[in-house]
């Protein structure tokens, strides 16, 4: 094997660091795919921290947005669940 790589010419490695920054990007870009796909960007899911006890430490905005951030997660998750039981 190490007469094998001494017989090639110079400048070959560079074609290995291009199929593997290749390798790299197509798999970045998937998984970005992936978590778009799966609502991994949420920015709201900050609020899903938040319960009743947290009211009198929120602004009332924040608190309404918190509650409705919980409602939709809750119906997400419901729908998500009845199609896993399909």
């Amino acid at each position: 094997m190490t007469e094998y790589l001494q017989s090639l010419p110079d400048g070959w490695t560079i074609y290995v660091w291009l199929v593997a920054a290749a390798f790299i990007l197509i798999a970045a870009g998937y998984f970005m795919w992936w978590a778009a796909k799966n609502e991994q960007f949420d920015e709201d899911i900050k609020y899903v921290v938040f319960d009743e006890k947290d009211k009198n430490k929120m602004s009332p905005e924040e608190f309404s947005k918190s509650q409705e951030v919980m409602k939709h997660q809750i119906q997400r998750r419901e729908e998500n669940l009845a199609k896993k039981d399909k």
